[in-house]
């Protein structure tokens, strides 16, 4: 999560001075309210799968072999390639929506090991999720120590239904209108800070070895699993359930650096399957487009 408040003063004024004029400027070519012009937006496809997956981190099955993996992931502000890969891969089935994730990392390092610390100050994953009037926010660092946010639209509080719902009630609510996108066209956003993926399994597995710097690391792989059931107020047309072929859901797919590649390389440390040309992760009109096919991946040639 890319939040200001995490900052120094003097980081925050600098970082701030740097965003204003990125979005301004991607503002005026574009002619648009948003950062990021939409033919930008990276597109991926994710099949169905039968056969039965074992959320242990490997990414060893034949699916995570046959499905097709992301492009690389490019800086978040400048959309240039990045230091180290790091792909992506979403197949999924009538119970869960699965996610394997490559990660190249030559120094292996976490230091989070309770839930819902600040992940974002590790070397992290991170995977948004956009419905209609919300997004989920889920984070992973290294030790598998996660961390989750629920934002809702501050404007479809009522009428989509969030009032209703006992989980969201004002006082499990926080304000939040972005980070380095603080004019968002859709308005400010509430947070449900203590929220939690219903069902949801995570794996970590290090090819190499954790807070160890004496040897150099091949990386670490994440396989996730998040059920359909607790997707309610994410899905795209508001029912429960998994996806009909040719749906289409928006899905962030990131990952954050406490390093950064030396100058002049302008890395900004945040890496992206789509840039978003402002420093803030929280604009799910710049989340990739995943269309779902019921397709087996088994049926996929190698």
């Amino acid at each position: 999560m890319l939040n200001f408040g995490d900052l120094s003063l003097p980081g925050r004024l600098l970082l701030a001075a740097g965003l204003a004029w990125v979005g301004t400027a991607a503002e005026t070519a574009t002619g648009s309210k948003l950062p990021c012009p939409d033919r930008e937006v990276a597109h991926y496809s994710a099949y169905r799968t039968t056969q039965p997956l074992v959320i242990d981190g490997r990414l060893d099955e034949p699916v995570w072999k046959l499905a097709p993996a992301s492009a690389r992931y490019v800086d978040i502000l400048t959309g240039a390639p990045t230091l180290h890969d790091t792909r992506a891969t979403i197949v999924w089935d009538h119970e869960n929506l699965y996610l394997g994730i490559r990660v190249e990392e030559p120094f292996v390092r976490a230091k989070f090991t309770e839930n819902n610390s600040p992940i974002y100050e590790d070397n992290d994953i991170e995977v948004f999720i956009a419905g209609p009037n919300a997004y989920y926010e889920f984070e992973l660092n290294a030790h598998n120590t996660s961390y989750e946010v629920f934002f809702l639209w501050e404007a479809a509080y009522q009428t989509a239904g969030f009032a209703a719902a006992p989980e969201f009630a004002r006082k499990n609510l926080r304000p939040f209108n972005g980070v380095g996108f603080t004019t968002h066209p859709r308005g400010p956003r509430l947070g449900h800070f203590d929220w939690h993926f219903p069902g949801k399994r995570t794996a970590v597995f290090i090819d190499g070895s954790l807070n160890h710097d004496a040897d150099r690391d091949r990386g670490w792989t994440v396989e996730l699993a998040f059920p359909w059931a607790g997707m309610k107020w994410l899905s795209p047309d508001g029912q429960p359930g998994a996806p009909k072929d040719g749906d289409v859901w928006r899905i962030d797919l990131s990952r954050f650096n406490t390093y950064k590649e030396a100058a002049p390389a302008k890395d900004s440390g945040g890496w992206f399957l789509s840039p978003h040309r402002v420093w803030d992760s929280h604009i799910p009109e710049c989340f990739p487009y995943v269309r779902f096919s019921t397709n087996d991946v088994a049926t996929l040639k190698p």
